[in-house]
């Protein structure tokens, strides 16, 4: 394969098997899956990253996130002379913010958008540069996004099922598993729990935004107790796979429209089911036999005593079906040759 490609990540944190963040984690596994394709692979992301292909490193990890505007033009000025210097085929952007720089590179730009409309920053869609395309990971949040130009077929997220075991014994414990922050609601998982009689671990990661800190100091650290209510900080993947295996479930009690829900896909595909609060994308993501979708705090804690009646080799399947990390490559692949037959008509017509 001669086509060479950039992929821009998040400006703030590495990216590596151990994201928290759902942006991170699709694209260290779709870098993956396209460098084994044959695909010439840079990712622009913080140093320390983990990539298959070559790294640009366009600066180092923030502690404080708070600087993000300083941090994403020094990003951007980076991945901008690494396009003057490279002739890249494609840039697959999935930072949320590098394609408002598109017009100075000589590249097109497939910007992927992870997150829900509302997330994202006051009119940063308004007049974007016509080498900008747009694609969305969900049915639902497509349907935010029918007003901009260039928008193209849905592309959904997957996940590499083969990594996630699944087997073994199941544990007498719930999971939450995330970035601690007021939007994924962990707090309200801990509250379903109680109700359910069940202990619960929560495990992920405290972004360092001042406002993400604030939360956990606030709303979810005074929960803790090391009996019934469990943290494990930024766990690694053998810790996380397990955690997953293990659960009765997982609990997904998100306050916004989740686009995906990585966590969901990754939970079925060890074999767990889960209970989500019903809205975005989650109707997608969790098929009938695989979990539950309830409206509130009530509704979820009854759900946990109808786990029985689920079983851990349909979850399994249905990932392995529908959210594979062999269908999301074969799906961006479709994607980008489509883009580049489009860039060639164009340029012999000049």
């Amino acid at each position: 394969m001669s086509e060479k490609l950039l992929m821009v990540a998040y400006p703030l944190l590495p990216v590596s098997e151990a994201s928290a963040g759902g942006a991170e984690q699709i694209l260290w596994t779709l870098e993956r899956e396209l460098v084994k394709r044959g695909w010439e692979t840079e990712v622009a992301a913080c140093a320390g990253s983990q990539v298959r292909g070559k790294l640009l490193a366009t600066g180092e990890p923030q502690k404080v996130l708070d600087g993000f505007e300083e941090r994403e033009r020094e990003h951007a000025e980076r991945i901008i002379e690494a396009c003057n210097r490279n002739k890249y085929s494609i840039v697959l952007d999935h930072s949320g913010h590098f394609f408002r720089h598109a017009e100075r590179v000589d590249a097109l730009v497939l910007a992927t958008l992870h997150l829900p409309r509302e997330l994202y920053t006051p009119g940063i869609f308004e007049e974007p540069s016509e080498n900008v395309y747009f694609h969305c990971v969900s049915e639902a949040q497509q349907a935010q996004f029918k007003d901009l130009p260039r928008l193209l077929a849905v592309v959904r997220n997957g996940i590499a099922v083969e990594r996630f075991p699944i087997g073994g014994r199941k544990l007498d414990y719930l999971l939450w598993l995330g970035r601690v922050c007021p939007e994924k609601a962990p707090h309200l998982a801990v509250a379903a729990a109680k109700k359910a009689g069940m202990p619960i671990v929560l495990a992920g990661q405290v972004y360092p935004f001042e406002w993400h800190k604030r939360y956990w100091e606030r709303e979810v650290r005074p929960l803790i107790d090391d009996l019934q209510v469990r943290f494990v900080e930024l766990p690694s993947f053998e810790r996380k796979t397990k955690l997953l295996r293990e659960a009765r479930a997982l609990l997904v009690p998100t306050l916004i429209g989740e686009t995906t829900s990585l966590v969901s896909l990754e939970a079925m595909a060890s074999g767990t089911p889960v209970i989500g609060f019903d809205g975005g994308a989650l109707r997608e993501v969790v098929h009938k036999g695989t979990g539950f979708l309830v409206r509130n705090v009530e509704e979820m804690a009854k759900a946990c005593g109808k786990l029985g009646a689920i079983r851990s080799l349909d979850c399994r399947q249905w990932v392995e079906r529908e959210y594979s990390a062999t269908t999301m490559g074969d799906m961006y692949e479709t994607l980008i040759s489509d883009l580049l037959k489009q860039k060639r008509r164009e340029w012999r017509k000049r």
